[in-house]
């Protein structure tokens, strides 16, 4: 429906990428172990309350976190279970994805009885939740966010001037009617380029 640009970055889900893991392999403990200090910061809990919530040895959570030691299959199950989020979040962490629709690329529909059109930017998921904001930026010191809940998605439309969004590690300069989508659960910022900047967010929540 629409015809839409992919951050360069983004790896192509065709090809193999190294850092991921396969059914074939066991997941490479640096993984496992971002993973869980990542989901553990996000749910702010200690190390110890984290290890007696899923019943796991202290010194076994640090040295997973530490990246060595030799999890099973239970272990990390029951860590997830205590986290809140699915077993694949620890072994294999969906990668931040960034989809852009620059002005005048969407694919539009007219109406036949009035001068109206419509283009759809993003259909939203069965069972999720889209709450509206109203930005207003400044040029000056950029804003950091946080990683939000698992799952969240960010939808960004800019209105006026321009500004830079997405993940911190590979954002995007976005202008006028273009349209950024990225993962919300992982840090991310923005900040504008031009003064008077001005974007309608949607923050997605499963």
């Amino acid at each position: 429906m629409t015809e839409a640009e992919t951050d360069p970055g983004r790896s192509d889900p065709g090809r193999s990428d190294p850092g991921r893991s396969d059914p074939g392999r066991s997941a490479p403990l640096d993984i496992i172990a971002e993973s869980l200090r990542r989901e553990r910061d996000r749910a702010g809990v200690s190390l110890s309350e984290l290890a007696k919530r899923a019943g796991v040895a202290k010194s076994t959570l640090s040295q997973l976190e530490a990246g060595s030691g030799n999890p099973s299959v239970e272990t990390l199950w029951a860590l997830g279970v205590a986290l809140g989020i699915p077993f694949s979040r620890l072994v294999d962490p969906p990668a931040p994805q960034v989809r852009i629709i620059r002005s005048g690329q969407a694919s539009v529909v007219r109406s036949e009885q009035s001068p109206f059109a419509a283009a759809l930017l993003s259909a939203c998921p069965a069972g999720a939740r889209r709450d509206l904001h109203l930005l207003t930026l400044e040029p000056g010191a950029a804003r950091h966010a946080a990683a939000h809940i698992p799952g969240a998605v960010e939808h960004v439309i800019v209105t006026a001037g321009r500004m830079r969004t997405g993940p911190e590690e590979n954002p995007v300069e976005v202008g006028p009617g273009d349209y950024i989508s990225f993962s919300g659960d992982v840090p991310h910022l923005y900040e504008a380029l031009e003064p008077e900047t001005t974007a309608v967010l949607v923050m997605e929540h499963a």
